[in-house]
């Protein structure tokens, strides 16, 4: 059994919890990088790409557990997180003394400390390092990863982050990652509907959008969103990257975090609110990039562009 032993792709098995939008990706850059991966997620179906390259399937997170030396989960909500982690079935009741166990979900920081408890009880290691970069940083090995958890044990299991990412930053103690996280996410709120509503003012203004996009993205206001969201935008393409409930979920989990802490965040709250409104309309499960039906519907216009 794996202690501190080097992570390689020969002497460590995997096994990965969660196969989503972003989950399915990562875990297949661990297939390509010769690493013995044991997948499960509640929809088999989800998986099965990842059993044709070569993962083992596992009826439940336990099963997963019972045979890893280090186990990602990469779930929904943080009720999912509690699920795959406590409940008989779950990984601390499967998982072997000396597991390692990377929680990359953006979930509640209080729910990291309380697993790494947890963890640390039956002997086990437990991090926080939930990520940003969206579906293209999964698929490109690109992600920034935000790291909580103590540091020799980080230092452990480092090869396999810079499989997953490019950037990888360990924040401090457990939960940690979790705080570095929604920082992350208050940023892309308000940048979100910065992105949004320029394209909005462009168009009643009879700029041709694309060649707005091609001369604001590349001086102060160059961004992500601008880069990777916007032409998305303009192409009427809210497929999603990131889902909307997703991140209603998060900026909440930001939200409650904040007003613990004696902080107000009116911008955040108002981009919460705007969120809420895009589900509404029926689209939680599109890309955050969908923003811009909610504010398309309170100014009575919709963005139409031709053809390039």
């Amino acid at each position: 059994m794996m202690t501190t032993l080097p992570i390689t792709p020969l002497g460590t098995s995997i096994g990965w919890i969660g196969t989503g939008v972003m989950g399915a990706a990562m875990c297949e850059h661990l297939l390509r990088a010769g690493y013995r991966v044991t997948v499960h997620s509640r929809t088999r179906a989800k998986a099965q790409p990842l059993i044709d390259r070569g993962a083992r399937w596992a009826e439940s997170p336990h099963e997963a557990a019972a045979t890893s030396d280090v186990v990602f989960t990469m779930v929904g909500f943080p009720q999912d997180v509690r699920q795959v982690y406590f409940e008989a079935d779950g990984l601390l009741a499967g998982a072997r003394p000396r597991t390692y166990l990377i929680d990359m979900t953006t979930t509640q920081p209080s729910l990291s400390r309380e697993i790494a408890d947890a963890a640390e009880a039956k002997r086990l290691h437990a991090i926080d390092a939930p990520v940003s970069g969206g579906d293209v940083g999964a698929r490109n090995g690109t992600l920034s990863i935000m790291v909580g958890g103590e540091k020799p044990v980080v230092q452990v299991v480092m090869p396999l982050f810079e499989v997953l990412g490019k950037k990888i930053v360990h924040q401090g103690g457990p939960g940690s990652g979790q705080h570095a996280k929604l920082c992350n996410q208050i940023v892309i709120a308000g940048t979100m509907v910065g992105v949004c509503e320029s394209l909005l003012y462009g168009y009643r203004a009879g700029l041709d959008l694309n060649r707005l996009l091609d001369v604001i993205r590349s001086g102060a206001a160059a961004c992500w969103t601008l880069e990777n969201l916007a032409p998305r935008i303009l192409q009427r393409n809210f497929d999603p990257g990131f889902f909307v409930e997703h991140f209603i979920k998060d900026m909440g989990i930001a939200l409650e975090e904040s007003r613990r802490m004696g902080l107000t965040l009116p911008g955040l709250s108002l981009v919460h609110r705007l969120y809420e409104k895009v589900q509404s309309l029926g689209h939680g499960r599109s890309g955050t990039h969908a923003l811009m039906i909610a504010l398309e519907d309170l100014s009575h216009i919709t963005i139409s562009t031709p053809a390039t």
